[in-house]
């Protein structure tokens, strides 16, 4: 490899990932602490129900499945599922689940960016940044798809540990992409569009993801019924007096 493209892979695979991170991070809290309003995601249901029902619905399943399964498989040390299963067969197991997501999410995105594209009403409401990560999403998907039959090659499953190698040692600070060399271009490419989806996160209608982990941590909040009488209102006949409560 010749110096340049050295050079466009020690900063694509070790410096980038903790670029995209920051912007990632920081720039969701500034957006949110400037622009509170602007952290939704502009439904276009009031526009035209039609097929936006069945495209956010397996969009949102195919997507969930794809990124928590992204993060455990790939931030799980292999030491710790070798005892209970071979890096073969969970190669298998991620292939099989993956692709079943990756068609549910492909179907629904699909949906959805012909909706923003092909809709007149919705096309004239939509911001171009709506359409623009829509089709970058779209983009990142199909190569995810054409990575799976390139999995199937790399049946003793060398392709999954050397990303899974790489991501470990990205979240521990200690980069080295020198194993991503052996890799194939859509693993490569599939990465970089990757991270560039968490850059560019804060900047789009993706931030509404962060209300979504909110409200489910609002379920599990210890909560405390509080109930308020006004000043000078006698107790209730029924009702019995507190401690301390005025007359």
């Amino acid at each position: 490899m010749n110096t340049t493209l050295s050079g466009l892979h020690n900063f694509f695979f070790n410096t980038y990932p903790y670029i995209c991170l920051a912007v990632f991070l920081m720039g969701s809290l500034a957006r949110f602490d400037r622009d509170p309003y602007t952290w939704k995601s502009d439904s276009s249901q009031l526009l035209r129900t039609g097929t936006l029902r069945w495209g956010s619905n397996l969009f949102h399943i195919g997507i969930l499945f794809l990124f928590f399964g992204h993060f455990v498989g790939l931030l799980t040390p292999h030491w710790l599922y070798e005892p209970f299963i071979s890096a073969p067969d969970k190669q298998r197991m991620a292939i099989y689940s993956g692709g079943a997501a990756g068609v549910l999410c492909f179907i629904g995105l699909s949906l959805l960016l012909y909706r923003r594209l092909f809709d007149p009403r919705i096309r004239l409401t939509s911001h171009r940044t709506d359409i623009a990560i829509l089709l970058i999403l779209w983009v990142q998907l199909v190569i995810g798809l054409i990575t799976l039959p390139l999995s199937f090659h790399h049946s003793d499953a060398s392709a999954m540990r050397v990303l899974g190698d790489w991501a470990q040692h990205i979240v521990t600070f200690q980069p080295n992409a020198d194993g991503l060399l052996a890799l194939e271009w859509p693993y490569l490419a599939h990465l970089i569009l990757g991270m560039t989806i968490f850059l560019l996160f804060p900047f789009s209608r993706l931030v509404h993801v962060w209300s979504g982990f909110a409200t489910v941590s609002f379920l599990f909040r210890p909560q405390q019924i509080v109930r308020s009488r006004r000043l000078n209102v006698p107790v209730g006949h029924n009702e019995p007096r507190q401690p301390g409560a005025g007359v």
